[in-house]
Order: C-alpha cells, then sequence, then structure tokens
C-alpha cells in the first residue's frame, strides 16, 4: 500500500492547496526556508563540497521528497550528520563527481530497503529515547546558535556534532564566543528574540509571520549600524552564491563519474550513505510524529523509497545526501505547518532566491536567524518535558536523560545508540519483574497461591519465575494459571511442571490451569486479530 500511495504522490497534490492549510502552510514555509537556508550552506562548507551543492540538496529535498513522501510535517535536506563521511569519502575517492556515483548507488539502496519493508524498524525506537533526542537537539541548537547569536562566526553553520571539523567542541566555541562579541549582532538578536516571542500575541497583526519581520528588521538594523561600533562583518551575513545569468546557473551542476562504478570504495561508500541516511531518517520521523499535533502516523517504507529517489537526483545534479532533518522539521512543526506543502513551498523558495534575490539574501544577518533557532531550540527541550518524563518514573526518566548527554557529547547516531542500549534494559528490567501475577486467595480456613502467568513469558522470565517457585511455603496449595498467556517459553514450561512433579517433596500441592503442552509464537495475524 505504502509503494501505491508512492506512485500516487505527485498526483494528489491539489487537496493540499486548501484555504484552510495554506493560511498556515504558507508562513511556515517562509520559516522553513529562512532557517534552512544558512544550514544548507554550512553543511556544504563542512562537508567540502561546493555551496551551491547544499542549497540544491535543500531544493530537491523540498520539492521532490517533499511531493513523494507520506509525511506531513518533515522536512528533507542535507543532513550534519553526515558531514564527516561525505567529507572524508570526496577525499578517498579523489574527485567530487566519483562521490557523486556513490550517491546514486545509495539513493537506490534506500529504495531498495523501502521495498523489503525495512522502515518497520522505526516501530522499535523506545518512546523515552525519541523525547530525549528531540531535548537533545533543543539543547544542541541553543548552544550551536549562541555564537551567531553573539557575533562570533567562526564555526560551520549546521555542525550539530560535538566534536566540530575544526578540532573544537561545542563548550569550546560557547566560551570563545564570550569573549569576542559583537554588540550590532547581540542586538539584532535580542530584538529578534522579542518580536519572535511578542508578535505573534498580537492577533490583528499575526498575519504577518514573525520570521519574515525578524529577517526585515535584521536587514534594515544592520545598514543602520553601518560605519558604527556596532557594523557587522561579512562572515555575519548569511552567503549563497551570486548567480548572473542563466548559462552561471547551469554551470554549477556536476555530474557523476560513471567510470568509478568498478571502484570497491564507491560501493562502501553507498552502503555506509545509505545506511546512515536512512536510520537518521527513521529517527526523525518518528520525533516528528511525536510533536505533530494531529498525532498523525507517518509511513515509513514510503519515506525511504522518496528519500531514495532524492538523493539518485541529488547524486545526479550534483548535491549532497539528504535526510529527514529533525531541526528543520522542528521548526516546521513550531511554526504551525499543516501538510507536506509547507516542506514543497519552502524548495521553490530556495530555488527562487537563489535565481532572483541572491544578493538581497545575502543582506541577511546570521544573528537574526540564530534568534529563530533559539526559540526553536527552547521548544524541543523546554522545562515543562524534563518534569513531564521525571513524572513517568525512573525507567523512563534514565533513558531520557542518558540519550540528551550522549547526543549532545557524540553525535545524533551514536547518542540515540547509547540511549537505545538504555533504553532496552530498562524494558528487559522490566520484562523481568513482570512475568506473574502473584495472589492469594482465602477459600475458607485455606490459603490459595494463585500465579497468573503474563502474556507473554520468555525465556528472560526463567530465573524470576524459578526463584518465585522456589521459595513458595511448605504445605502450600498452589496454581498456576496460563488463561492470558499466548506464549510460554519452553524452558518456562520445563520448569513449571518439573516444579509439579517434585512439590508433593515439601507437602505442596500444585494445579495447572490452562496450561498446554507446548506453545507456538503468535502470528501476526492472530496478535491483530485477538487485539
Amino acid at each position: 500500500m505504502e509503494q501505491q500511495g508512492f506512485a500516487m504522490g505527485s498526483l494528489n497534490l491539489k487537496k493540499y492547496f486548501l484555504a484552510k492549510n495554506l493560511k498556515k502552510d504558507l508562513p511556515a514555509s517562509i520559516v522553513v526556508y529562512l532557517v534552512a537556508l544558512p544550514l544548507c550552506l554550512g553543511i556544504a562548507l563542512a562537508s567540502g563540497a561546493p555551496l551551491f551543492a547544499g542549497i540544491l540538496t535543500g531544493i530537491i529535498g523540498g520539492i521532490v521528497v517533499g511531493t513523494l513522501s507520506g509525511s506531513q510535517l518533515s522536512v528533507a535536506g542535507p543532513a550534519a550528520g553526515l558531514t564527516v563521511i561525505v567529507l572524508n569519502a570526496i577525499t578517498s575517492l579523489g574527485s567530487y563527481e566519483a562521490f557523486l556515483l556513490s550517491l546514486i548507488i545509495a539513493g537506490i539502496f534506500q529504495i531498495v530497503l523501502g521495498l523489503i519493508k525495512a522502515g518497520t524498524i522505526a516501530n522499535y525506537f523506545p518512546s523515552a529515547v525519541i523525547e530525549g533526542m528531540l531535548a537533545a537537539i533543543g539543547i544542541i541548537l541553543i548552544l550551536k546558535q549562541f555564537p551567531h547569536a553573539v557575533g562570533f562566526d567562526k564555526d560551520f553553520v549546521g555542525d550539530e556534532r560535538f566534536i566540530q571539523i575544526d578540532k573544537d567542541n561545542t563548550f569550546s566555541g560557547v566560551l570563545e564566543a564570550i569573549s569576542k562579541i559583537n554588540y550590532g549582532a547581540i542586538v539584532i538578536c535580542a530584538v529578534s528574540l522579542l518580536l519572535m516571542i511578542y508578535w505573534p500575541k498580537f492577533k490583528k497583526l499575526a498575519a504577518i509571520p514573525a520570521p519574515l519581520l525578524v529577517v526585515v528588521m535584521g536587514i534594515v538594523l544592520s545598514l543602520l549600524f553601518t560605519n558604527t561600533g556596532f557594523a557587522l562583518r561579512d562572515k555575519q551575513f548569511v552567503q549563497i552564491p551570486v548567480v548572473n545569468g542563466i548559462g552561471e546557473f547551469f554551470g554549477l551542476f556536476k555530474m557523476a563519474d560513471f567510470s568509478s562504478i568498478g571502484n570497491k570504495q564507491v560501493w562502501i561508500t553507498a552502503f555506509t550513505i545509505a545506511i546512515v541516511a536512512s536510520l537518521e531518517t527513521l529517527l526523525s520521523l518518528e520525533a516528528v510524529d511525536k510533536i505533530d499535533p494531529i498525532k498523525r502516523v507517518s509511513p515509513t517504507n514510503r519515506e525511504l523509497l522518496a528519500q531514495g529517489t532524492g538523493n539518485i537526483i541529488s547524486g545526479l545534479l550534483g548535491g549532497l545526501p539528504m535526510t529527514a532533518v529533525i531541526v528543520r522539521s522542528s521548526a516546521n512543526v513550531n511554526a504551525g505547518a499543516r501538510t507536506k506543502t509547507s516542506a514543497v513551498i519552502h524548495g521553490l523558495l530556495l530555488l527562487l532566491s537563489l535565481l532572483f534575490i541572491p544578493k538581497l539574501i545575502n543582506m541577511i544577518p546570521l544573528s537574526c536567524l540564530a534568534a529563530i533557532l533559539l526559540i526553536t531550540g527552547y521548544k524541543l527541550a523546554r522545562i515543562a518535558l524534563f518534569k513531564h518524563m521525571w513524572h513517568k518514573g525512573l525507567d523512563q526518566f534514565i533513558p531520557f536523560v542518558i540519550t540528551i548527554i550522549a547526543v549532545i557529547l557524540t553525535d545524533l547516531l551514536i547518542g540515540v545508540g547509547i540511549g537505545m542500549v538504555v533504553g532496552v534494559f530498562y524494558i528487559l528490567r522490566t520484562n523481568l519483574r513482570n512475568p506473574y501475577f502473584y495472589h492469594i486467595e482465602q477459600n475458607g480456613n485455606k490459603k490459595i497461591i494463585r500465579i497468573r502467568l503474563a502474556e507473554e513469558v520468555s525465556f528472560l522470565n526463567k530465573a524470576a519465575i524459578q526463584v518465585t517457585l522456589t521459595s513458595l511455603p511448605k504445605e502450600s496449595h498452589v496454581i498456576i494459571d496460563g488463561h492470558n498467556s499466548r506464549f510460554i517459553d519452553p524452558d518456562v514450561l520445563e520448569i513449571i511442571h518439573n516444579y509439579k512433579h517434585n512439590a508433593y517433596t515439601k507437602g505442596i500441592i500444585v494445579e495447572l490451569e490452562n496450561i498446554k503442552p507446548i506453545y507456538e509464537v503468535p502470528k501476526l495475524k492472530e496478535l491483530m486479530y485477538n487485539a
């Protein structure tokens, strides 16, 4: 069904262009565009690729993947998590064109993953880990945007990892920024933050998106600060390639080197990109679904098909690897988007700005864009979220916090991997503690111990059940009830039957209720029917 939806995706766009949706999607697309623009450039720079490649990838991610994707709120574009892989690949392969061939092959791999329904792996990410990833991204946004907010623009915009390309880290970047403040940038950021917070409260004026107003204000203030002590430097503005004519525009595209098809390293790079990009996409998709106000569930396999198509086209035209990106997607959700029209329009805006107004775009101060991302970061890592996770218990709170720390101190995939290990540990711990329900019943003067087994009793429950049975008092009357059990592991069954046969030595009477001689693993159709 997902493949059919994928094929029909481009034919059903008309239903998204409804007035009630456009009223939300159009302002949101402007916000995403303003967030995506510097990120596309920064990721291209950090990857050792042409700046145009970053913008091109954002355009394809918005228009192509946005159209084909089944997700209504995720936004695709170049991913910061792949910068090191891309940088190393370009160096090891010897040319950017050979890398582009790897990207095309990676896209084909992703389509295969979608066809074999590998996207279902997203269903196994623990909720606490996803919440922790979102909060970590929010904190990273605040830490990474702080230097730009105060006018220290040394770091690569969009480098979200702890250890950066320049070997500094997130914290050292913040400390260095404090010592090299530009007061003009601080003023622009402060005014931008006030506009972002208070402008939406004026309902009669809220039709004008606050981020658009922030950008206009940033340009005006930067012009007013010219030739004063508050003047901004060239590095403190957006920098996109200026194209003079259609000939120069087409000259920016790169062609893949298909003669490198026999190079083993090309295939290794392709496989690496496909796996990492797919995992990051699935993580982002799961996270966006969690913050979707309407709580829609995105089709993961269709997303892999869309991402694979986008990466093939990106490789053919000279772009970078793309994924569903949580920063842009979060900004999209927080800006009030309702459908994928927002992602498509943001791609069109990137294209139009590159073609027609590059000089105007290059007048936007990075400090006002930093303010937009600071607000987005705060919404993702709000204090209320920490309180909510604390009240859910330590089994949820500890994986949540460890995921946050791990993502901040490493990168998205490593951090989530660490969080997954901790999350799975607590899941197994809970499972070990709940293989049965222990209840003492009164039957006249006689007490009966009823042990009601859980729905699924696995090998992991073996030790807990063994300890419980051997610790039962002598001369007890024990009923082991398997009425609710769909599956009992053979090892556990052996323990139960052995206990029944040998319990008479302790004067214990054992009754087995609804315990089958053997259990088969329930099939998916049976589980769905019973549910």
